[in-house]
């Protein structure tokens, strides 16, 4: 190829890349036409809506477990259980009264006032009177003396009573014992109960108090 066929073959080039060449030598470099770029539309971020809650869970602990509630008879005989404090029905005359259970106590004690000594037919009686705590009456009795007992009281004192029978109500048994008739007016609770009534009849649970209230009176 000749020089003047290379030459416009260079000048062609340069034309369709639409760039100017100059000499060599020339101060001014090429320049390249501008290129008009295009706007981007800018994009809208759109955000996710918050999430709907359907059903909120709330999570707590839950409660233990009730203990287990204490047993209602125990030993070989399978005996009540009875707490300390007991209510209990003395009849004669049928009156309802709060009584301490005394394990150490061989017999039984029943609060009574104006007690007085009495003869016959060669017997000696005695007459008193025992109040009841529900209604606030008085119950004049009379029975028959069957003995006279020391009791030993919780302060150390001892006394001697006269000893009657009556029927003592304990929850669902009825006995009849022997009680002896005090007029100390310091006693906690109007009757006191012994082993006499407890033997072979119930437990005693010193811990506890009136389990017996949920049973209907006898």
């Amino acid at each position: 190829m000749s020089l003047f066929s290379r030459i416009v073959t260079l000048v062609a080039v340069a034309a369709l890349a639409g760039c100017q060449t100059v000499p060599p030598g020339d101060a001014e470099a090429a320049v390249c036409p501008a290129v008009e770029v295009p706007d981007c539309p800018v994009c809208q971020i759109e955000e996710c809506p918050a999430p709907r809650v359907l059903e909120k869970i709330v999570l707590r602990p839950a409660p233990p477990p009730p203990p287990p509630p204490p047993p209602a008879t125990a030993g070989e005989l399978d005996l009540p259980i009875i707490g300390v404090v007991e209510f209990v029905t003395v009849d004669p005359p049928g009156v309802r009264l709060e009584a301490v259970i005394d394990t150490a106590a061989e017999g039984s004690t029943l609060a009574v006032r104006n007690l007085r000594l009495l003869e016959k037919d060669g017997q000696r009686y005695v007459n008193y009177t025992l109040a009841d705590p529900v209604t606030g009456g008085e119950h004049e009795i009379e029975a028959l003396v069957r003995r006279r007992a020391s009791t030993q009281h919780a302060d150390g004192s001892t006394s001697r009573n006269h000893v009657v029978q009556m029927w003592l109500s304990l929850g669902e048994s009825r006995t009849r014992v022997e009680v002896g008739l005090s007029e100390r007016t310091d006693m906690p609770y109007p009757l006191v109960v012994g082993r006499n009534l407890l033997t072979d009849v119930a437990i005693v649970d010193v811990s506890r108090r009136h389990t017996l209230d949920n049973q209907p009176p006898p």
